[in-house]
């Protein structure tokens, strides 16, 4: 269960990092939303699916308040998802 909670974390950080550096670029110094209009509905769907997951892993592996403030903290950072992983995971066995 934690590695598909790695690889979704990896999905969302990466998704963000692309919709920051890739298409919002693209959007505002190119002119082309399209991008954006398909990456932001993909990285919204990530970013849900990461919350949820982390709320439910945290209950199943009896996460401390702190850890689970952290990996909702992450969601919002670019590249947060990456150092949660890195912080809090681990130790984890996949």
């Amino acid at each position: 269960m934690v590695s598909a909670f790695k690889i979704l974390g990896w999905l969302e950080g990466a998704s963000f990092l692309i919709l920051l550096f890739i298409a919002m670029p693209m959007k505002y110094m190119a002119g082309n939303p399209a991008f954006v209009k398909t990456m932001g509905p993909i990285h919204g769907g990530l970013f849900v699916a990461y919350i949820l997951f982390a709320n439910f892993i945290a209950s199943e592996m009896n996460w401390p308040t702190k850890t689970k403030m952290w990996a909702f903290v992450a969601a919002v950072l670019p590249a947060g998802t990456f150092w949660f992983e890195r912080k809090y995971l681990k130790a984890e066995k996949a």
